[in-house]
């Protein structure tokens, strides 16, 4: 088995609470509210950015080098997501936890 670092150990804990995030609230908040919370680019975005995490923090968890191109790619979606989920407002537990997994996302990718 692989040895996790604290440091991989860390970015995928937040990709799955980013991940966590944006699948429960576009489904469980986003729908709910409808307007520009329930368009169809959000909501592709939100699960885009749910998805992307997901496979980054599998892709660390079974130790494939190429958790580097994933990450790069999560930080973009993740950074997307909470620049468009601040525009929309009222989704700031988005907002926070696609900010922290950007940030940890680009230093796993460096």
């Amino acid at each position: 088995m692989h040895q996790t670092s604290p440091e991989m150990q860390a970015c995928i804990d937040e990709c799955l609470r980013c991940y966590q995030a944006c699948l429960g609230m576009s489904t469980n908040h986003c729908l709910k509210l409808g307007g520009d919370h329930a368009s169809l680019d959000h909501i592709q975005l939100m699960l885009a950015c749910a998805e992307t995490c997901r496979a980054s923090a599998q892709v660390m968890i079974i130790g494939s080098r190429h958790h580097k191109h994933l990450c790069a790619e999560c930080a973009d979606i993740c950074e997307d997501c909470a620049n468009e989920c601040e525009r929309i407002g009222d989704m700031d537990d988005c907002v926070r936890a696609c900010r922290r997994c950007a940030e940890s996302c680009r230093k796993m990718a460096a």
